[in-house]
């Protein structure tokens, strides 16, 4: 068995306070297009079937800088992946799972839990990848056992700092009022 057998091989879950209703922030975060705002890596992309409907597909564009654990074979520059919307539960959970390149759902998880609170509510951002996705198998398929341990461990360091980043930007949009607007087509979203 290898550290890539583990189960989870990837967990994280972090929180932020933030000072909107919990439909607002729920309104927002289930929008994946407008996830250029707030994530390190995915630009936005195109939805395919009802936006944010659970069995709703997002097709995302991300972005992947050079140094991102740079010894590691990882897509780097623009790449697309595909997302199938598992949970919607207005106002309270938002959850996607990655899809293989045959369109079927991978145990890579993310999602958004909402919780009303005093002063507005708890957003928390999760991400569990139960089995390694196909991903991970090909970016480790040429890694001996201590690369894949060293691998796994700064690609779990980089997602931790995905997530706070990812909040710390929803939190600044969110309490903003940002309301993104489509250049093209003039008109807010």
């Amino acid at each position: 068995m290898t550290i890539i057998d583990s189960s989870p091989l990837f967990a994280v879950s972090e929180s932020i306070e933030v000072d909107a209703s919990p439909a607002e922030v729920f309104a927002t975060v289930s929008d994946l297009g407008r996830s250029g705002d707030w994530s390190p890596e995915c630009r936005g992309g195109t939805w395919t079937g009802e936006p944010g409907a659970v069995g709703s597909v997002f097709r995302g564009e991300n972005y992947r800088a050079e140094d991102v654990v740079g010894w590691a074979p990882l897509v780097r520059g623009t790449w697309f992946t595909e997302a199938e919307v598992v949970e919607a539960d207005a106002p309270a959970t938002f959850r996607w799972a990655m899809r293989t390149h045959t369109g079927a759902t991978q145990s890579s998880v993310w999602g958004f839990v909402v919780e009303e609170t005093v002063d507005g509510c708890r957003l928390t951002h999760d991400f569990v990848m139960r089995e390694a996705t196909e991903g991970i198998h090909k970016i480790v398929a040429g890694l001996d056992e201590a690369d894949r341990e060293r691998f796994v461990e700064e690609w779990g360091a980089k997602l931790v700092d995905d997530v706070r980043r990812t909040l710390a930007r929803i939190k600044d949009v969110v309490e903003a009022g940002v309301v993104r607007v489509d250049v093209v087509a003039g008109a807010a979203s």
